[in-house]
């Protein structure tokens, strides 16, 4: 009996987890694109919305642009952060309570509560740096970077704590220099943290909308997330069709990274817990 409700709670959840990816199937299925006509079964299946969405907007290039712009914010988060992490957990300066401390505050608030001092600060930029500018992917990178530096460092830091220090002494008294420990030592040893870390910079940046929706404004500098909004912006517009094809391959990328970075993650742990 207990077995039978186990099953039956399972069942539950992955109906109610796949319902709205059904029901976002079969619009993207539905040739009439129109909310009020989709069903969770679709009357005829169609490529139609498909075609449009590449053939009537820019969704390659949005498509391009937010893999360029989360696949290096998610690489410079987790190079820049493990470097902190590492400064902060294996070293002892004059600041450095002061500096963690700093990390957690900028947390508590929002991006987007700064957004007015980031424009202003972005305006100067574009008129000194234009390349890093209002609609760059450069320039939205240092802003993702910026605010994904603060939890991440605290979540290697703490990662690094728990690695022995004698590894570090031993490689020092063996002619190693911080950057042969860091590299060739410690990155191995905490691949699991750098998977997450990477994992959460990149779901995060490709989802954004808010602070790209104000910094991106040309059509073909625009995110996924900023040019799918725009299909469906209008009020009278009929692109629900369209739209959900374009979620659906939205999605994958995310996807992919996952199944890629969890199988470093559970090798990662799994070798950790056994003692050569």
């Amino acid at each position: 009996m207990r077995l039978a409700w186990r099953h039956a709670v399972a069942v539950v959840a992955v109906a109610f987890a796949l319902f709205p990816i059904l029901f976002v199937l079969s619009a993207a299925l539905n040739p009439q694109g129109t909310l009020s006509s989709t069903e969770l079964v679709p009357t005829g299946l169609s490529g139609e919305n498909f075609g449009k969405l590449f053939g009537d907007t820019q969704f390659a290039r949005w498509f391009a642009n937010s893999l360029l712009i989360a696949g290096l914010s998610a690489a410079a988060a987790v190079l820049v952060g493990a470097l902190a992490a590492y400064a902060f957990s294996r070293m002892r300066f004059r600041g450095r309570r002061v500096g963690l401390l700093s990390l957690l505050l900028i947390q508590m608030f929002p991006q987007f509560l700064a957004i007015v001092t980031i424009f202003l600060m972005f305006s100067t930029i574009t008129d000194l740096w234009p390349a890093i500018g209002f609609n760059t992917p450069w320039g939205l990178i240092l802003l993702y970077l910026g605010g994904a530096l603060g939890v991440n460092t605290w979540l290697m830091k703490g990662f690094l704590d728990t690695v022995p220090k004698e590894l570090d002494e031993s490689a020092t008294m063996d002619g190693a220099t911080h950057a042969q420990v860091f590299f060739q030592i410690m990155l191995p040893l905490v691949a699991p943290i750098l998977a997450v870390t990477g994992l959460l910079v990149f779901i995060g940046t490709i989802n954004e909308f808010l602070m790209a929706n104000v910094f991106l404004t040309g059509g073909g500098s625009k995110t996924l997330a900023v040019g799918m909004f725009g299909l469906i912006a209008s009020e009278r517009n009929n692109n629900f069709g369209v739209f959900c094809a374009g979620t659906l391959l939205t999605a994958v990328p995310t996807v992919l990274v996952f199944q890629f970075l969890q199988r470093y993650i559970v090798s990662g742990l799994t070798s950790g817990a056994v003692k050569g």
